[in-house]
């Protein structure tokens, strides 16, 4: 199983990425692919089309176009648990920083829920529909063991 996260802006320029990726590797979950990048607007009203309409959807764009981000495709398929998807959410946490346990990612370093630190797919569905906005089949890599 393969989903994506996005380590938004806020923690790229604290210098986070690192730590953040860490945090996934602990757990066996391994980097199917990695990319730093600076978003622009279609890219990122693409990814976030389902909030479109929303009261904080222009805000939301404003902070993922601001400064570089980085991509990543995680990899579960290491780990005899089958809910990728469950399992990164627990490790990244509510996506209000305030509500956050402490041990998740943005609950140790998300400031507001504007700067919550991650982006990961929220269900199998999102994911497969977000992974090729970033990814070419052929960019991600297939670990043997």
């Amino acid at each position: 199983m393969k989903t994506l996260i996005i380590i938004r802006p806020d923690a790229v320029l604290r210098g986070l990425v690192g730590e953040i990726l860490t945090r996934f590797e602990k757990h066996s979950i391994r980097v199917a692919g990695l990319k730093v990048m600076q978003l622009d607007r279609e890219k990122a009203g693409e990814l976030y089309e389902i909030h479109k309409g929303k009261p904080f959807y222009e805000s939301l764009l404003n902070t993922m176009v601001a400064s570089p981000v980085v991509v990543g495709v995680l990899d579960t398929d290491v780990l005899d648990n089958k809910s990728a998807i469950s399992l990164v959410r627990k490790i990244v946490g509510a996506t209000d920083p305030s509500l956050a346990e402490m041990g998740t990612i943005r609950g140790d370093f998300g400031l507001r829920i504007d700067q919550n630190i991650i982006h990961a797919s929220d269900s199998v569905d999102s994911a497969v529909r977000e992974i090729p906005i970033f990814f070419k089949k052929e960019e991600l890599v297939k670990y043997k063991c």
